[in-house]
């Protein structure tokens, strides 16, 4: 069997389905994991795939390679990506995959990957590529393994007990919800009925060819039909799921997007209020006034590395209840499982919002800045590293107050802030700017536009 290296990412396994991305290279990776598991003393896996066509078969494949390696498989069958998670934790074993392409075009798939209670990522992702280079692996049980078992588990009835075991609305709310036919949308009506809230539907049909949008939140374009439901309709909130459910947008009744940086200062509130000093984790891409929010609340704020696997990582090393990262991925260790869940984090914005009688001002009261949104410098392959390697040791940012490096430069400044990081997906540098003022916001991008050109005079800026 031939695989692709180009589908083992930094945080992932993704790659064009029948290209990159075959049922044999399903296979191989679930040996691969299968191997891994057992080294960690774990012997049963969980399996779960989203919406995409493809994911029946390339979930079957996986599955054969876990078993043929000798773990035994449960399978949970078309489920958000958080219900894989929640599955591992219910059935004790940490280990788990779900088959899925997230907000990429429906010809992508992938799978994200835990073992024995860690994400995987980075190097752990690039052992398997190495071992399924060394030991070749063909289908069939190797001499003196037993095969794994198969059983199927619907494990949805537990996740909703779970969740109403916990959460109570202090009254019922009218909301909408567009899961851009994601995987998402077989779950949440149910789950926001059960909770006392009359919900409007918008493409909840799961269709892996997402016919009206994309399924991703983090891009206004996307969320233009729930904007125009909320605003003309009777609902008082809209929510927005990507296609496989783990990340979670906002929109007011007024039009206004609620980017996560903003949503994460509501739940640090909220968090903080039950846990006096708590720390709360956010990434470089997040407004400077999540540090400030829980400073004010009385918590500690940890800045870290993008990423849910890194950022998962951490919640777990510090023990923090509460981190979230700009594009969306919210994690919940008070009360839930520190795993990434846009569903639940619904949940939590409504039990919060409930409280009161106005969510959308509640919500557009938040701090605020002039920012840019994500602006993308596109470079040769590796070329981004080398880029923002030179700026980390050699950038000069003469206004700035401090530097911080743990994951490319940020520069802070009294009125705003800078990013300049490599994106460990694409061959891009991603950028941010956040100001107080348009003005400061154009001298803290003309600070950074000389530093970037400085080190490399021929890119093309994107501002």
């Amino acid at each position: 069997m031939t695989i692709s290296s180009s589908i083992f990412k930094a945080y992932d396994i993704r790659g064009i389905v029948d290209d990159t991305l075959t049922e044999d290279a399903a296979y191989c990776v679930g040996r691969a994991l299968g191997q891994l598991a057992l080294s960690r003393g774990k012997n049963e896996a969980v399996v779960g795939r989203d919406g995409r066509l493809s994911g029946p078969r390339l979930c079957g494949a996986l599955a054969d390679g876990f078993r043929d390696a000798g773990v035994n498989v449960v399978d949970v069958g078309m489920v958000a990506t958080p219900l894989v998670y929640f599955a591992t934790f219910l059935l004790g074993n940490g280990t788990g995959v779900q088959v899925t392409g997230s907000h990429n075009p429906p010809q992508y798939n992938g799978l994200k990957m835990m073992v024995a209670g860690e994400t995987l990522y980075g190097d752990t992702i690039q052992g398997l590529l190495k071992w399924i280079q060394t030991e070749k692996p063909v289908r069939g049980v190797v001499a003196g393994v037993e095969r794994g078992t198969y059983r199927e588990l619907n494990v949805w009835p537990d996740y909703l007990a779970n969740i109403l075991g916990h959460i109570k609305l202090a009254r019922p709310m009218k909301i909408a919800v567009d899961c851009g036919n994601g995987v998402a949308g077989a779950f949440a009506k149910t789950l926001y009925e059960a909770l006392g809230c009359e919900v409007t539907e918008l493409f909840c049909e799961v269709d892996g060819t997402f016919p009206n949008h994309h399924p991703d939140p983090a891009h206004p374009e996307n969320l233009q039909d729930l904007i125009a439901c909320v605003k003309n309709g009777d609902a008082e909130i809209g929510l927005a799921f990507d296609g496989d459910g783990d990340r979670l947008g906002v929109v007011t009744k007024d039009g206004e997007i609620i980017y996560p940086d903003r949503q994460l200062i509501l739940f640090a509130r909220d968090v903080i209020a039950r846990n006096p000093g708590a720390m709360v984790i956010y990434d470089v891409k997040c407004t400077r006034h999540v540090a400030k929010a829980v400073k004010a609340a009385g918590g500690e704020p940890l800045m870290w590395k993008t990423g849910h696997s890194l950022i998962k990582a951490k919640l777990k090393e510090t023990g923090a209840p509460l981190a979230g990262e700009m594009s969306g991925h919210v994690f919940f260790k008070e009360r839930w499982f520190g795993f990434d869940d846009g569903l639940y984090a619904g949940v939590r914005l409504l039990e919060i919002l409930s409280r009161g009688s106005d969510p959308s001002a509640e919500l557009n009261a938040l701090p605020n800045s002039s920012s840019t949104p994500e602006l993308q410098l596109q470079t040769a392959e590796g070329v981004n590293f080398e880029i923002v390697k030179r700026l980390q040791l050699e950038g000069k940012f003469p206004s700035s107050e401090s530097v911080n490096t743990i994951d490319g430069v940020r520069a802070e400044y009294a009125d705003g802030f800078g990013l300049a990081r490599p994106s460990n997906t694409t061959p891009v540098v991603v950028m941010r700017f956040e100001a107080d003022t348009d003005e400061a916001l154009a001298r803290i991008q003309g600070e950074f536009k000389a530093a970037i050109l400085a080190v490399s005079p021929d890119v093309d800026l994107p501002f």
